[in-house]
């Protein structure tokens, strides 16, 4: 049963070794994937999230087979050729995976019918871009008003350009593509590592993938595929998190288990803040012995620097001795947990004109993209509800500063996306001590 509350204690600097699990942002969708196979598939490195179990229920509320052994972190997927056509309405607006089921399911059966989708209340979700896809691949696909419908009789190869590098629709005709008739092209993909893990996957299942320089991606179809096995790599997301959460609170955080890869355009921006690194094969580490310095960053699609980063970002720019700007170009209102942070004392100015960096598709719009933050400022324990769980996470990082207790609701947006808290945060009805944190304490 969720928890109403955590209640969050600073506790001095944060000192000690996390282990990251697989990604939060590509289990999901090689869950799908292996809905695909004509025999079962083994998804290894699971992280303990929410999604994973709504997605499950899911693909078992569909008759795909889900075996999912926590302790090991290993899911096994095993679909069957009884496969039925349609997500049940329960799953409206629970994540973002129903939509991703269009082109699986229309393989399986020639028809589909999947709930709105849901996740983060972050801006307007493009879905025209996958029904474009669906459509253009030869799906006949009706929009109603609690879902989507979809049919075909043979999906076909085409020649696709998306309007915007969307991670969501490229897995969309990454995942359609791979069985359809003949050869489809598709060009200004999302390039983001989720989504080359994912075409990596579907490549050991058999698929004929072949990425290209310029975004784009050639697929030729093939007449099926088999079970596949598969390590996911680390949680780029969590990994940056608990990395900024050690440089806020003064302390260091050794983050094991994601790779330096994975976090290049991260690990450029905080050593422009000051940061220091400590990187081998095995582990990085960093800390800021002299303070922070403020910056200017702009959120943008791989290789930029990724928009799930931008809100400990945020925190950490709190903390920078001057103004920092930040420049959100990838959703228009990803700055919904400002509030939260301005209510602990944070000093921050909203804006909806581009400032650091280029205009970007939102110049012209009223939406509030562009964030200037003030440093250094002492925050305070406060009472918050937080709307997303980026924005949840970012508000344990502030709090871990503030000069008191904080008490954090809205949080099954956490516990759908995070591990579970560590010793500095005791849950509230009932109180309870446990999580990924526990490797950490005071210096």
């Amino acid at each position: 049963m969720p928890t109403s509350a955590w209640t969050v204690a600073p506790s001095g600097p944060l000192r000690g070794d996390v282990f990251i699990r697989g990604s939060k942002n590509a289990v999901t969708k090689h869950m799908v994937a292996a809905v695909l196979g004509q025999s079962p598939s083994t998804i290894r490195q699971v992280p303990e999230v929410g999604d994973v179990a709504i997605t499950t229920d899911i693909l078992r509320s569909l008759g795909v087979g889900v075996d999912h052994d926590e302790a090991t972190g290993v899911i096994t997927v095993t679909p069957h050729d009884g496969v039925t056509t349609e997500v049940p309405l329960s799953f409206s607006g629970l994540n973002r995976i129903p939509i991703l089921l269009l082109g699986p399911l229309l393989h399986r059966t020639g028809e589909a019918f999947v709930p709105l989708v849901g996740g983060d209340q972050i801006g307007r979700r493009p879905i025209d871009f996958h029904i474009d896809a669906l459509r253009a691949l030869g799906a006949e696909i009706e929009v109603r008003e609690d879902g989507i419908a979809a049919k075909a009789t043979r999906l076909r190869g085409a020649k696709i350009e998306l309007p915007y590098p969307s991670v969501g629709a490229t897995e969309t005709v990454l995942l359609t593509a791979c069985l359809a008739e003949g050869r489809t092209v598709l060009r200004n993909a999302a390039t983001e590592p989720e989504v080359i893990e994912l075409a990596l996957f579907l490549q050991r299942m058999g698929a004929r993938i072949e990425q290209s320089p310029g975004r784009k991606f050639t697929i030729d179809g093939v007449s099926s595929l088999k079970g596949a096995e598969t390590t996911l790599e680390g949680d780029r997301n969590e990994a940056f998190s608990y990395l900024v959460a050690g440089l806020v609170t003064g302390g260091e955080v050794r983050v094991h288990g994601c790779a330096q890869d994975r976090l290049v355009t991260a690990i450029t921006t905080l050593h422009r803040m000051g940061a220091r690194f400590d990187i081998t094969d095995e582990f990085i580490q960093a800390s800021a012995p002299d303070g922070l310095k403020p910056a200017a960053v702009q959120t943008d699609t791989h290789p930029g620097f990724m928009t799930d980063w931008q809100t400990p970002l945020v925190v950490l720019f709190t903390q920078a001795d001057g103004m920092s700007v930040l420049h959100e170009t990838v959703y228009e209102d990803r700055l919904v947990y400002v509030p939260a942070l301005k209510q602990m004392g944070a000093e921050i100015e909203l804006f909806s004109t581009c400032l650091g960096g280029e205009s970007c598709r939102f110049h012209d719009t009223n939406a509030k993209h562009s964030a200037v933050v003030k440093g250094v400022s002492k925050l305070r324990g406060a009472v918050v509800d937080v709307p997303d769980v980026r924005a949840g996470f970012s508000s344990v990082i502030a709090a871990a500063i503030a000069d008191g207790p904080s008490t954090i609701t809205g949080i099954h947006h956490l516990e759908a996306g995070l591990p579970p808290p560590g010793p500095a945060v005791r849950r509230a009805r009932p109180a309870h001590h446990a999580g990924r944190l526990t490797a950490l304490g005071r210096g």
